[in-house]
């Protein structure tokens, strides 16, 4: 372990809804989500005030609805989200050329190995610490000229505690965790908050009344390894004392990305089965589309009875992060896969990733009819608040023609005439838009003919204008 808290992992804040606020003035300051719109949408990220509203991540799109009505519910522009991370993976790897990205909007950086490293390495643990805090200080400014994104950063000794760091220092804040203080912050926590503890790991520990990680911590090596197995155990013992000795690594890219539950009772039914296998796949997307990736083969993990294990893959036409397209595959796979006695473990995966594209949140054919029955229900009931209502009721109560054009909340278009802006609704022939920039303020509404032809999609606009030469 370190004695100058030199890993550093920053945490863009609800990085999805924030770009998307950025980009449009009007939704500043207001709750923005950000997800699938469809019947079995999920959030993706909600800004900090649709959260206020206990609206968060991986949520069924209809609660979100209930929760907080009023927000502007957007699909996701990856476009925009992949720019702004680009530049945001620029500014760490001028500190350190060894940057580890997580997913878009979160990475580790090992400072050591940077332009500052002999400065940390002669420094005292006091004047490390110091120097590491202005270059984190640094860093989260010229995030913010670069893009006028906030990021929330933490220090430490090791990814593990950074990873604490940036949690405890949300939203747009700086935690430096000092080197032999990590068994102290670790103490209270529950112990879901160490990585690789999930649901049935946790009710395991709970069964044998540890719910902290100072539990953890006091009942030693021998127990977890006899609660846990040997492998899992151990680790989770060293992660209680603050242990973690693992290297900041660049650029890995991942072979696959997957979810698996363990049950604490066998699965016997077939329908429950199958449900949850499709929040498997839910999961499993979310991790996709955090990672910006995609991928042509679905795979499913069955763990029976007997503790015999079996796998059953599908390769798609095509790269796709569409849940409803994964969901379906893994079903079909489940079905081929003899449950009978039960199930002790279920998992979901994708493999032959590729890179995310702009067309895999449009494309998917197999959702269509669905999607659309939702964007004239989202026409007739108003996309924002009262205030903001009236250009999608306007679109609403026009009757017009089947569509021929499909237009989606959030999307980038132009004008000829009006300019650039982005899509507030459409249903029954109309879609409506608002005209504004990343630059300017908020812009004024007109709703258009679905087919209108002097209104094109556009891409995805800088969140600050370009630097105008001499």
């Amino acid at each position: 372990m370190r004695s100058v808290p030199s890993i550093i992992h920053l945490d863009m804040d609800a990085f999805f809804a924030a770009v998307e606020q950025a980009s449009k003035p009007s939704l500043r300051g207001k709750p923005v989500i950000v997800g699938g719109l469809g019947g079995r949408g999920v959030v993706s990220t909600a800004s900090y005030e649709a959260r206020k509203f206990g609206v968060h991540s991986a949520m069924p799109m209809a609660q979100a609805r209930r929760l907080c009505p009023n927000a502007a519910f957007l699909t996701g522009r990856f476009e925009a989200y992949r720019a702004n991370s680009e530049i945001v993976m620029g500014l760490l790897r001028e500190r350190s050329p060894l940057v580890e990205p997580l997913s878009l909007d979160e990475a580790f950086v090992d400072l050591e190995a940077g332009p500052y490293g002999p400065a940390l390495a002669a420094a005292t643990p006091a004047e490390g610490a110091q120097l590491v805090l202005a270059l984190a200080e640094d860093l989260r400014a010229d995030i913010v000229e670069r893009t006028g994104l906030t990021a929330s950063v933490g220090a430490a000794a090791s990814k593990l505690m950074a990873k604490i760091g940036s949690e405890q220092a949300k939203p747009d804040g700086l935690v430096l965790i000092e080197p032999g203080s990590e068994r102290a912050v670790l103490a209270p926590m529950p112990v879901r908050a160490l990585p690789g503890i999930g649901p049935a790991t946790e009710q395991a520990l709970r069964r044998a009344g540890l719910t902290s990680v100072a539990d953890l911590a006091e009942a030693g090596f021998e127990e977890l390894v006899g609660l846990l197995g040997k492998a899992h155990g151990a680790g989770v013992f060293q992660m209680a004392l603050g242990w973690d000795e693992r290297p900041v690594v660049p650029d890995r890219d991942a072979k696959s990305v997957s979810v698996e539950d363990t049950f604490e009772v066998d699965l016997a039914d077939r329908e429950r089965i199958l449900r949850e296998v499709d929040q498997l796949a839910a999961r499993c997307v979310r991790r996709l589309r955090a990672a910006g990736r995609s991928g042509r083969t679905v795979v499913l993990k069955v763990r029976r009875f007997d503790f015999s294990t079996l796998t059953r893959s599908e390769t798609l036409g095509g790269p796709t992060d569409d849940p409803a397209v994964i969901a379906a595959t893994a079903r079909r796979l489940a079905q081929q896969v003899d449950t009978t006695g039960g199930v002790r473990l279920l998992g979901v995966g994708v493999a032959q990733l590729a890179d995310y594209t702009q067309e895999d949140l449009f494309a998917q054919a197999e959702r269509e009819a669905e999607e659309r029955e939702a964007e004239e229900r989202e026409a007739e009931e108003g996309e924002f608040g009262e205030g903001e209502r009236e250009g999608v009721v306007e679109a609403a109560e026009v009757a017009g023609e089947p569509v021929a054009r499909r237009w989606w909340p959030g999307q980038d278009v132009t004008h000829s005439e009006f300019g650039p802006g982005w899509v507030q609704g459409s249903g029954v022939g109309r879609v409506t838009v608002r005209f504004e920039t990343p630059y300017s303020g908020p812009g004024r509404v007109r709703t258009f003919s679905v087919d209108d032809e002097e209104l094109v999609a556009s891409g995805a606009l800088p969140l600050r204008p370009p630097a105008v030469e001499g």
